[in-house]
């Protein structure tokens, strides 16, 4: 169950799109369905209409959407168990294509591109047909495209919960600040708080907020969101971002730490959350602490997912730049990120991949971490901007440190600071550049830019045990005779 738990957005593993391949050959879905013709009319519980689709299919595909809102149980096998119920129901298809589209995986996208040729080749209404144009976007790589898509659905049905969830998400990929705000919204109003799916909604207002520095309402919109579903994982991390955001490490942990039988029971979100309770422990020097977790619940499973491994290379990366001991801990992790077979080609991941390689040493596994990432920016997706503009001098940078040319680490850095959100992530995620550049800064003997650097990050996160170590240590470089 843990490979189908993981599908969504986390990506999935290759055996299990392996058999979901087999799987779509074998009961026709991916090639043209004749012959369906749309059932007697049923709507969901928000009132809009659903085609292809009886009243049990219905019950399936709400409690899948509910798993995907709070990031629960196994979407994938409830929609699955739904389709095949009702092999013509257009929104399954949609739904299940949305849930491989977003893991950043080639294998997941093939499944995504699959579940979008079979809504294709059904009957449906003008809001579903703007779903599968939206689907097929994301599954041809154009993710600007699908977010404006799934945008002009919200405009004219605010109360579409799926619509609202994948834009979203597209935002979030896609780094856009702004609209991970204003797209729930303009929603919110025509919600009625007691509407299924509420409390999902004010957990994606509460990040909006947050990544657009509104941090006291997005803390009071993401308790709000947890007090109304404590399993809502994404309403969870959105008050963690927020915490983290004003370098308010103990509240952070303490908020972690008070249920974390709710955001981690049967979660495909939870190792990213343990992710954000590792930095809190990080930014306090509690290196025990944080290794602790990498150990255990972030990659004590040694899971093959992308966005899990981002996670682990993003923390192993932290401890790299402080100088801590990680043990062998990036030996497995870079063969983890070699087993992707082209899926480190996306801008964000390869990042993460390039640190994982400079870590264990993988000279070879760098330079064809280069080379892909040279055929990424040939390609007509949007993903070619993302490396272009900042995946590949990011990448650059990391091997560069790694080489202990961290003049050249700063070359390539400083450029990407303010416009790092083109290839998506979080401020929190997106820090890791500036954590680098400082080191970077630092060891160059960059005297001027690194006492530069350190007051900046000083006045931004005062209370950060972290930021007064750089200011310290960038004090103490020798000036050049």
């Amino acid at each position: 169950m843990a490979s189908r738990r993981n599908a969504y957005l986390i990506g999935s593993n290759q055996s299990y799109a392996n058999r979901d391949r087999a799987q779509l050959r074998r009961q026709g879905l991916a090639r043209v369905v004749r012959g369906v013709t749309l059932q007697s009319m049923v709507t969901d519980v928000h009132g809009l209409s659903l085609s292809g689709a009886n009243g049990d299919a219905v019950r399936q595909f709400e409690a899948a959407q509910h798993m995907l809102r709070c990031f629960i149980g196994d979407p994938v096998g409830a929609i699955d168990a739904t389709l095949k119920d009702s092999p013509g129901f257009v929104m399954g298809h949609v739904f299940k294509g949305y849930l491989f589209g977003l893991a950043t995986e080639p294998a997941a996208t093939e499944i995504a591109r699959a579940a979008h040729e079979a809504a294709t080749t059904l009957p449906a209404n003008a809001r579903e047909k703007a779903h599968v144009a939206a689907l097929g976007h994301l599954a041809a790589g154009r993710w600007h495209a699908a977010g404006q898509a799934l945008e002009d659905i919200a405009i004219e049905h605010p109360r579409d919960a799926l619509a609202l969830q994948v834009g979203h998400q597209i935002d979030f990929f896609t780094g856009n600040a702004k609209m991970l705000r204003d797209r729930i919204a303009r929603a919110l109003p025509q919600w009625s708080t007691d509407a299924p799916g509420y409390h999902a909604l004010l957990g994606m207002h509460a990040f909006g907020l947050e990544e657009t520095g509104d941090y006291a309402r997005a803390e009071a919109t993401g308790r709000r969101a947890v007090e109304l579903e404590p399993r809502d994982g994404w309403a969870q991390h959105s008050v963690a971002h927020v915490m983290e955001m004003q370098s308010r490490q103990r509240d952070g942990i303490a908020w972690m730490r008070a249920n974390p039988d709710a955001w981690t029971n049967e979660s495909f979100l939870q190792i990213h959350n343990w992710w954000h309770l590792g930095l809190f422990h990080y930014e306090l020097g509690e290196i025990s602490e944080v290794l602790a977790l990498y150990d255990g619940p972030v990659m004590g499973g040694q899971s093959a997912v992308a966005l899990c491994m981002v996670d682990a290379s993003a923390m192993l990366w932290r401890l790299h730049l402080g100088g801590a001991d990680t043990g062998g801990r990036w030996e497995p992790l870079a063969d983890l990120w070699t087993a992707q077979a082209g899926g480190v080609a996306y801008a964000f991941n390869a990042a993460h991949a390039m640190m994982a390689f400079v870590g264990a040493g993988r000279q070879k596994a760098a330079l064809e971490l280069l080379e892909a990432q040279r055929t990424a920016m040939d390609a007509g997706d949007d993903n070619a901007g993302f490396t272009r503009d900042v995946g590949y001098p990011m990448a650059r940078a990391i091997l560069a440190f790694g080489d202990g040319d961290y003049a050249q680490t700063v070359r390539l850095l400083r450029p990407l600071r303010h416009i790092a959100h083109r290839f998506g992530g979080s401020h929190a995620q997106r820090d890791v550049i500036d954590l680098t550049l400082i080191e970077a800064a630092i060891r160059s003997g960059n005297a001027p830019l690194a006492r530069a650097l350190t007051a900046e990050r000083a006045d931004q996160r005062p209370e950060s045990p972290l930021s007064g170590l750089f200011v310290k240590r960038a004090g103490e470089i020798t000036p050049a005779i």
